[in-house]
Parts: structure tokens; C-alpha cells; sequence
């Protein structure tokens, strides 16, 4: 039985417990099972039904599937809060839209049933069928799709309905657990790609550069002050004290983002910035278009978000405030982005879904403990080096894939 990496003790024994039942049926079917591997696969199914963060760090993955099976159908199924920005994949034939009611928020749910996407999924044959995500539930969906042969995560349960299932490294990036999950499938690993892992539609890009359009002298930077989850949020005070200074002190243009209900704290750091300097985006824009703006940045503030993992795949530098998540598994790692944390026994905890009860409620101490000027510094340092290494003022780079054994903090 392998180990279980949930940390919620209850979740964690239900889990186990199912595991255990799955183990001994799919143990008595064996004998009745014929499986075997294809080579090459023509039809090939991927799911990453979780966030937005989650998708975008499985994206270098799934170009290393389109690498090593290339004349292969992909599809990739997706939450339908993801559909347009898997669309920008270029890697896949096919996005599928699969609300999991455990995933999805609020009672919109425009993707399919679990039931009626695996009716769908058999129907069409797939000679291969990946699980991204370590969850027993899924996996259990991967198991119904029909596949000749499937593999993931046996982390989260489920590991006995897989013919090829890995444990999850807490200690590597999830993009790098991703991508050797696909080494071990295929039985041999891509080379690293600097192709793009999103194409932005030319109408995403013609709307950001209107929105973008007004002039300014300084550095155009993009701050996305919600954290998601309260467990996750720097204090948006904070945000627009670093918001004021890099307009006063660098004349730099702020390019507010975020949702609908992330408007009180946009509007706070909204107030910070001298009239004429800000740029406010939050609550009408979509993923691609968002995509095409956090692309024409000159960097963008934020914390553990989806839209840093965004800048990150288009290419815009970044600065991170992180808590309770963990760098090693979600950091950024462009020459120019920078992590800012501290150092405390507990952290980094990564429990955001289930915070520790002294957390909850309140910004946790892990983030609260980061000043605002320690921030601000970090921007300046690192548009400094966007400039030294450009030789202007302005600076793009390709997303970095390469992880270093540290990653940049200040």
C-alpha cells in the first residue's frame, strides 16, 4: 500500500479505506484484464480538472506528450472555468469541458457531468489516458474513460485502477512531477522546449493593447492584490503602499487585475496611486485577454495566484509573496522573478485548503511578517536587472523551465 499524501486525518482514512477496497477488486480482476501499453498511441486523453495555477503548471507537460507522440488526437479535459485558456494550448486537438462537483464553484456549471463525459470517453476509443492530478476520485474517472492503458498519481488513492502509477515528489515542482509523469509513461522523456505553452488569440491581444494604450514614463506593472484564499493574502494595505511608491518613485503605470469580488481590495490599492497612474482591469476580463495583458508587463506583483502562474507561462517576470504555499512546489523560476517569504517553523505548512485552526480567519503570520518596503525592494531589484539585462526600461523573457535547486528571494 503506498503512503497517502492528504493531511486532513479524516480525509486521509476515507481515502485509505477506499483505497484498500479498490486494491482487492482490482486485484481479483486482474487475471481478466488484457493490458497492454500502445505504441505508438493514437488517441490520447489528459486530465487536469482542478484551478487555473494547476492547469498552467501541467501545460509543459502536456507539450511533452504532443513531442513524443506526435501525429497522436489529444484531448484535454478541463473545468469549464479553464476552457478558453486550454483552447490557447497549442499542443491539443480537443479541450474537454468536465465540471467535478467537488471543484466547482457556485451552481454554474457549464462543463459535463463526470458520468456522461466517461460514457463519452469510452465511445471514442483512447488508447492512452492520463490523470494529473493525485485524487482518487479522478482516477476513478480515468478507470471509466476506457483507456487501454492509463497512469498517474497513486498520492491521493485510487493507485490499483492505474497500469502505471507513480508517487507524487512533495519536494519537486509540480510541473516537474508532471513532466516525469510523462517520461515514465512514454518510457522516455522530451527534450526541453522553449516553444510557447500558450498562443494568445490575436482579438485577446488587440483588446489589452487598447486597455494598455495610455502613455506613461516608467515601468508598467501589474498588480494582482487577491490571494484566492484568506489563508493565502498579503495585506492589501500593503499592496498599495508598494502600488504608491513605485508610481511616485519610479513613475511606473499600476495595472490592477483581479475579479469581481476582489473589487474592495483593488479599490484599495486603486486609492494609493497618483490619478493617471493606474490602469484598472479587475472583473471584465477574460483568461486570454488577461493572458495577453500580464504579457505586455514589465512585471507583475501577486501572490500564489493563478495569474502569476499566467505571467509565468506567457513570459512576464514576476514577484511572489508566499506564505503557507510552498516555492519548491509552486514558485515561478524566471531569471528575474523573486520569491519573498520568511523563514518560520511552521511554514511552509501548505495547507491552503484546510488551513491550521490558529490560521483561520485572519492573515496568517507567515504573511503578515513580510513588510511592505521588503516587497518594494524586491520590485525595484528586479526590475533593475529586467532593465540591466534589456538595456532599456522594458524587458520580455521567454518562460523559464529549467529549475534552479534555489529560487530567487529577497
Amino acid at each position: 500500500m503506498h503512503s497517502l499524501q492528504i493531511y486532513d486525518p479524516r480525509e486521509r482514512a476515507l481515502v485509505g479505506l477506499a483505497d484498500r477496497l479498490l486494491t482487492i477488486g482490482a486485484t481479483a480482476a486482474r487475471p481478466f484484464r488484457r493490458r497492454t501499453r500502445p505504441d505508438p498511441p493514437r488517441r490520447i486523453l489528459l486530465l487536469r480538472l482542478e484551478r487555473i495555477g494547476n492547469l498552467l503548471m501541467a501545460l509543459p507537460a502536456v507539450r511533452d506528450v504532443r513531442t513524443l507522440a506526435p501525429a497522436a488526437e489529444i484531448d484535454l479535459a478541463v473545468g469549464s472555468w479553464n476552457a478558453a485558456l486550454a483552447a490557447a494550448a497549442p499542443y491539443v486537438n480537443r479541450v474537454e469541458q468536465v465540471d467535478a462537483p467537488w471543484l466547482a464553484r457556485g451552481d454554474a456549471r457549464r462543463g459535463s457531468s463526470l458520468v456522461s463525459a466517461a460514457r463519452r470517453w469510452r465511445q471514442r476509443g483512447y488508447d492512452l489516458a492520463i490523470n494529473f492530478e493525485p485524487d482518487v476520485r479522478t482516477n476513478l474517472l480515468l478507470a471509466a474513460s476506457g483507456a487501454r492503458w492509463t497512469s498517474g498519481w497513486v498520492s491521493g488513492g485510487g493507485g490499483a485502477l492505474l497500469d502505471l502509477g507513480l508517487e507524487f515528489d512533495p519536494k519537486s515542482h509540480t510541473s516537474d512531477n508532471a513532466r516525469r509523469l510523462i517520461a515514465a509513461t512514454f518510457e522516455r522523456s522530451a527534450a526541453l522546449s522553449t516553444d510557447p505553452l500558450l498562443v494568445i488569440p490575436e482579438p485577446a491581444r488587440r483588446a489589452a493593447h487598447d486597455r494598455l494604450s495610455a502613455p506613461g514614463r516608467g515601468p508598467l506593472v501589474g498588480i494582482h492584490v487577491s490571494g484566492g484564499r484568506l489563508v493565502k493574502q498579503w495585506d492589501p494595505e500593503r499592496f498599495a503602499e508598494v502600488a504608491r511608491r513605485l508610481a511616485v518613485e519610479r513613475g511606473a503605470t499600476i495595472v490592477l487585475t483581479g475579479a469581481p469580488a476582489d473589487r474592495p481590495m483593488v479599490d484599495v490599492v486603486k486609492a494609493g496611486v497618483p490619478a493617471g497612474q493606474a490602469i484598472d482591469v479587475a472583473g471584465d476580463i477574460d483568461l486570454p485577454e488577461l493572458a495577453a495583458v500580464l504579457e505586455q508587463l514589465d512585471l507583475l506583483l501577486t501572490g500564489d495566484t493563478g495569474p502569476m502562474h499566467l505571467a509565468s507561462a506567457v513570459g512576464t517576470p514576476i514577484v511572489a509573496v508566499f506564505g503557507p504555499s510552498d516555492p519548491v512546489r509552486y514558485a515561478p523560476s524566471g531569471a528575474a522573478d523573486r520569491i519573498i517569504r520568511v523563514d518560520l517553523p511552521c511554514s511552509p505548512c501548505n495547507r491552503i485548503r484546510l488551513p491550521p485552526e490558529r490560521c483561520v480567519g485572519h492573515i496568517p503570520e507567515c504573511l503578515t511578517s513580510i513588510p511592505a518596503a521588503r516587497v518594494f525592494d524586491a520590485v525595484l531589484a528586479s526590475l533593475d536587472q529586467i532593465s540591466a539585462d534589456s538595456g532599456s526600461s522594458a524587458s520580455r523573457r521567454q518562460p523559464s523551465e529549467a529549475r534552479p535547486a534555489n529560487h530567487a528571494t529577497a
